[in-house]
């Protein structure tokens, strides 16, 4: 009939049907997370068979950006921090830096706190979203670019990562060209997207060279003491490895202190390959031999979608990509040098 197709849904309709109150189902729109999964499920059925569609409201956006980290320990975060910082403010806003408390980053808590701040835009650094929070960031329309994503930077996320697999294997490649034959690796954790891709491009290089893998997957925190934990128990073994790859560069940090406490030298005794290049590498003793991934320019391209998006323009590609490069140092020789 021509009044049901013109009877406009609303959320007093919704919650009659579901047999809720209208703000439970105001909650479940605005995606809160203090509702029982089956009342969810129910509301969210409702509001799909109704067609219901929420009226846009009009809103004043601050002008900032938000960086949101889900971890800020790390050097890198800084390399980060400045590129965002300087493509902001050449654009004319301010950038505040945010920091999930959340191991994994689940629910929609820490989005929905950046949310209320009524943003130019979200900057995610290895925070993956969960489909809840894409639902509640669709809502919102505010505009988010993951920067290396910790999930899998597909399912329509716009992201900007590095080549983490090429990276891997670049420098495995280079250990087997200078004659390592018994490689291992520390690689970051595995259910991080740019760790698992890493590690992968070591295996990749060790098949392909027709060397044998450890059987053991040595996995640790992207942080120098879990490095050094890590090669501890790596290096005090029978058959030690003439050379290692590491996750990160602050894993290399941790190899370093760990060979100093066996009496091992590096390179002479241990050869050493990082990733990242962050500053800290040129100042090491000796010098690390590391695979440099682009940070600041990563950072600066992330934020460029952010305010291109912020203008109602659509990014021609979901996912940027930038390439990794092996950058030779000292703490990389043939074996037994």
């Amino acid at each position: 009939m021509a009044g049901d197709a013109d009877r406009r849904v609303t959320i007093a309709r919704i919650a009659e049907r579901a047999g809720v109150s209208a703000p439970t189902v105001s909650k479940v729109l605005n995606g809160r997370t203090n509702i029982a999964p089956g009342t969810r499920a129910r509301i969210e059925q409702v509001i799909l068979e109704e067609g219901y569609q929420p009226r846009p409201r009009k809103t004043h956006r601050s002008p900032v950006i938000t960086l949101v980290f889900q971890r800020l320990d790390s050097l890198w975060a800084v390399e980060i921090i400045r590129g965002v910082r300087e493509r902001a403010h050449a654009a004319g806003f301010d950038v505040l830096v945010d920091e999930v408390t959340q191991v994994p980053p689940s629910g929609a808590d820490w989005l929905q706190k950046a949310l209320s701040r009524q943003p130019q835009g979200i900057v995610t650094v290895a925070a993956g979203l969960s489909e809840q929070q894409k639902k509640v960031l669709r809502r919102s329309s505010t505009p988010l670019v993951a920067l290396d994503p910790s999930g899998d930077p597909i399912h329509g996320t716009v992201s900007v990562g590095a080549a983490n697999w090429s990276g891997g294997y670049a420098a495995t490649r280079h250990l087997i060209g200078l004659g390592h034959r018994h490689i291992a690796a520390i690689s970051g954790p595995l259910d991080i997207a740019c760790a698992r891709a890493r590690h992968d491009g070591y295996r990749a290089a060790m098949d392909a060279a027709g060397l044998t893998v450890p059987r053991r997957t040595w996995s640790a925190a992207f942080l120098a003491e879990d490095g050094r934990r890590a090669a501890l128990e790596l290096l005090d073994s029978p058959r030690r490895p003439t050379a290692v790859v590491t996750g990160n560069d602050l894993q290399a940090l941790g190899v370093y202190k760990a060979a100093r406490a066996l009496g091992l030298r590096i390179p002479e005794d241990l050869s050493v390959v990082g990733f990242d290049d962050l500053p800290i590498a040129d100042w090491c003793v000796p010098e690390l031999t590391t695979v440099r991934q682009p940070l600041f320019q990563m950072a600066v391209a992330a934020t460029d979608l952010v305010l291109d998006m912020g203008r109602r323009e659509i990014p021609e590609d979901h996912r940027i990509e930038f390439g990794t490069t092996l950058v030779v140092r000292k703490s990389s020789t043939p074996p037994g040098l």
